[in-house]
């Protein structure tokens, strides 16, 4: 029922963000039938290994069972099929045993899996992120014990931060690591909300826990991080005795329920050992490494999730026949499919225009990956990561948030069907539903972009990203078609550049009044965000139908996608910035007792 588009996601690859041209150096073993061969196995088997039980993992929970997290079996045989693929080392270099793949087309493949079953492509997204912080930061000993196990596939990863009483404001974390005289740490404490906490389908789990060591600075600045496995490994890679990790009990989800979430404590019932990577304090420096990696993935799995509902949804409306247009005058003639009433075309675009946005703007910052890993030239790196943090906050959130309302429009166009377990739309909608929460909820986000990241090293992140839009207006700008969408997008720029100076003004004078709308500047940081994708899109379109290449009713939908975002979605912003600038202090100055 969940079909893949494959046109489309070749037209991102290689048409918009140009693949090719990252295939070299590094990723020079890599070409377009080397690319199109992988994205044909990792279509194949999301449809066949992921895709079947995804249905069933919503259906059938993890179970708690004497300290155990029982999972369905069709979870183990995915995850196996993806290990034996060698796909969990796609994005590791060589030398470490994996396959040196670029950025880019990594991010391609696991939009399919998440597209198919995001579930159970969780595992796969937290192991990868936890091997990421030990291939930057452990030492050789942790490397060939815990990473290249990882790589394998053999051994699984989490990242654990949060706290029952503690949430997000990690500064209040209690959980400690006592020094033991071997080197290696006794970790006591208690975790929550941990992903991946606890299952039986791989040989042992690496949780990267982050503790306080006792006499150490306050707040933040005490934090380190530890491996704390599973099961202990022995020098020569062997597994030994269960360390003291409990599991207290799993958290019933709405949805991404194939996903144990897991409590655990640390070093209640026995000993627990943990092996502390790299320097002490440094702990959530580490983490942030993973959480922004994992923040650009929750993107890229709710963009899969509403990209599964636009296909079920489009499918749908090009067969159900119901009702006539407004001008038929004769009752005798055959309903039309619903696809041709305007409402219906108008959640279809909205979808389609969330989906294939949101696809632009994550594989657009997996390029700046490759290319940071591809330039010799250190000043070049350095703006390069700096225009990738400055879009993490906007990559994470606007999919996570946009997306699940795409998703909400994929039910309306079944109706009463879309709202049954009979077709998988509720179910998409119950897995997106999470996206807007974890690594970091949609508010914590906003005060990111505006508290952190606008105003960082004097506005150079900003810079490098309003150069980074012109430079695609002046493209776009020789087609016809699109002059209005460049003026357009030129003019909110300069409109969001003057709101946002205001804004940095106000933080610096009164940061708990400067920050108290940040959310709604981080949706139109993001408006702003996928019209430039879209207009990147739509002027790649334009010069593929000039080459004669692809296909002209694919190509035309991107026009008219743009065409959408920019007179439907756009203009949102700016009732937003008269709001900013005005300062409203609704939200803070409603007394408690109001509400």
């Amino acid at each position: 029922m969940i079909t893949f588009d494959r046109q489309d996601l070749e037209f991102q690859l290689f048409e918009v963000t140009n693949l090719v041209d990252l295939c070299r150096d590094r990723f020079a073993d890599y070409d377009r039938d080397l690319a199109v061969s992988i994205l044909d196995t990792a279509e194949s088997m999301a449809r066949d290994e992921f895709l079947p039980h995804a249905a069933k993992a919503d259906a059938h929970e993890p179970r708690f069972e004497n300290g155990r997290a029982i999972l369905i079996p069709e979870i183990a045989s995915a995850l196996a099929t993806y290990r034996e693929s060698g796909f969990f080392g796609a994005g590791f270099d060589a030398e470490l045993g994996g396959m040196q793949m670029p950025e880019t087309l990594r991010s391609a493949i696991s939009f399919l899996f998440y597209m198919a079953n995001v579930g159970t492509s969780g595992y796969i997204l937290l192991t990868n992120g936890a091997a990421n912080v030990l291939a930057a930061f452990g030492s050789p000993e942790q490397q060939r014990l815990f990473l290249e196990p990882m790589i394998e596939g053999r051994f699984f990863g989490t990242m654990c931060l949060s706290e029952p009483h503690a949430g997000s404001s990690l500064a209040d974390m209690s959980t400690q690591a006592l020094p033991r005289e071997d080197g290696t740490y006794a970790i006591s404490g208690r975790k929550m909300w941990i992903s991946g906490g606890e299952q039986d389908i791989s040989e042992n789990i690496v949780h990267l826990v982050l503790a306080k060591v006792p006499g150490g600075a306050p707040g933040v600045k005490g934090i380190s991080m530890f491996i704390v496995p599973k099961y202990r490994v022995h020098a020569d890679g062997s597994l030994g005795a269960r360390n003291g990790i409990t599991l207290a009990g799993l958290n019933h989800k709405m949805g991404y329920r194939a996903t144990t979430n897991t409590a655990l404590n640390f070093g209640e019932e026995a000993e627990c050992v943990g092996y502390r990577v790299g320097e002490e304090g440094r702990g959530l420096m580490y983490m942030f490494q993973m959480m922004n990696e994992a923040r650009i993935a929750v993107g890229l799995g709710a963009t899969g999730l509403a990209a599964a509902g636009y296909q079920v949804a489009l499918a749908y409306a090009k067969e159900r026949p119901q009702g006539r247009r407004p001008d038929a005058k004769d009752a005798t003639q055959p309903p039309v499919p619903i696809i041709e009433h305007a409402d219906v075309r108008r959640m279809l675009l909205a979808q389609k225009a969330a989906v294939e946005g949101s696809l632009a703007l994550l594989l657009y910052t997996s390029t700046l990956i490759d290319q940071s890993k591809l330039t010799a030239d250190e000043s070049e790196r350095e703006a390069l990561e700096m225009l990738l943090g400055f879009l993490t906050p906007i990559a994470k959130s606007w999919p996570s948030e946009f997306c699940l309302e795409a998703n909400k429009h994929a039910i309306q166009v079944l109706g009463g069907a879309g709202y049954t377990r009979d077709y998988p739309l509720e179910r998409l909608y119950r897995d997106n539903r999470l996206n807007p929460i974890h690594e970091g909820t949609h508010g914590i986000h906003g005060i990111d972009l505006l508290g952190r990241k606008v105003g960082e090293k004097g506005g150079q992140a900003f810079d490098l990203w309003r150069k980074a839009i012109c430079a695609d207006i002046q493209r776009g700008a020789t087609h016809n078609r699109l002059r209005e969408f460049c003026n357009t997008l030129e003019k909110e720029l300069e409109a969001f550049g003057e709101v946002s100076q205001v804004l940095l003004k106000r933080l610096a004078e009164d940061p708990v009044a400067g920050l108290a709308n940040a959310t709604l500047y981080l949706d139109a940081a993001g408006h702003l965000s996928i019209a430039w994708m879209w207009l990147r899109q739509a002027t790649a379109a334009l010069e593929a139908q000039a080459a004669g290449r692809g296909d002209r009713d694919h190509l035309e939908g991107k026009v008219w996608a743009c065409q959408y975002f920019f007179h439907y979605v756009l203009p949102q912003t700016h009732a937003t910035y008269k709001l900013l600038l005005a300062g409203d202090r609704t939200t803070l100055d409603i007394p408690s007792g109001a509400f």
